[in-house]
């Protein structure tokens, strides 16, 4: 295990880097390293270094890094949305989950959230993922029971493999 972490937002020039580790996370065989893979529900990218450029410039929204001896290890995005905290793309590298990274970086977020005013931090989880809501579960997030689609249309981040819905997780901080 890396001996200390830095978590910064993420800059334009760590795009590249980012792109890698998300993809390799999310999709692919590299992402079956780890227990977080969405390989099996959905074929393509999950992301592309132009996207996370326009994220890391959107306003309300910070990309956080996680490294360590000067490498990206982790990531995640979140948006300010008034009194809630939108958490998306918490990402860990896929040969070092289950090490404490991926707790790391949600209460990192969590403090973010409580530091910029928010009380709420909410996400939404591809339904099939039973053990990543599970996880979440397990530290203090609810399970709403709303449902949103799968709604993207660019086959550039991911072409689904069955029809896919979202559920929506909250925890008030």
């Amino acid at each position: 295990m890396h001996s200390s972490f830095e978590i910064s937002p993420a800059t334009i020039e760590e795009a590249e880097e980012l792109n890698v580790l998300i993809n390799a996370a999310y999709r692919g065989e590299s992402s079956r390293k780890g227990w977080t893979t969405e390989a099996d529900l959905l074929d393509g990218t999950r992301t592309d270094a132009e996207l996370i450029r326009q994220i890391i410039q959107t306003p309300a929204t910070t990309l956080l890094s996680l490294r360590s001896d000067g490498e990206i290890l982790g990531c995640v995005e979140l948006r300010k949305e008034t009194e809630k905290m939108y958490l998306g793309m918490l990402t860990v590298r896929p040969d070092l989950q289950g090490q404490g990274i991926g707790k790391v970086l949600m209460k990192t977020a969590e403090d973010f959230a409580l530091e910029n005013g928010c009380s709420t931090m909410y996400m939404t989880v591809l339904v099939p993922r039973t053990e990543l809501i599970a996880w979440y579960v397990r530290h203090g997030y609810v399970d709403t029971g709303q449902r949103k689609p799968f709604a993207f249309n660019d086959p550039r981040f991911g072409q689904p493999r069955q029809s896919l819905e979202f559920t929506v997780l909250v925890k008030s901080l």
